[in-house]
């Protein structure tokens, strides 16, 4: 979800519910508490749904450059690489 949110450079509010993930509602809500109480994004709730944004600024501060490696493991281009 960070990675997915990191190739937004505008951070944007993305839904909740737009993340492609194989697992049940109650699991997306326990994984978004902890990116929010880990500091990483900040979770607006509006009628029945809610929408995620990154807080990059803060990432970079403590992680100078994890989100861009996050980012470029997501491209095309990194598939099939392996690390050394």
């Amino acid at each position: 979800m960070i990675a997915e949110l990191a190739t937004d450079p505008e951070d944007q509010e993305r839904a909740c519910g737009s993340f492609d993930l194989p697992v049940k509602k109650a699991t997306r809500t326990h994984h978004f508490r902890v990116l929010r109480e880990a500091g990483l994004v900040v979770q607006r709730d509006h009628g029945n749904g809610s929408t995620l944004r990154l807080l990059r600024t803060d990432i970079e501060k403590h992680c100078p450059g994890l989100l861009q490696l996050l980012v470029a493991e997501l491209s095309p281009s990194s598939e099939g690489k392996t690390g050394s």
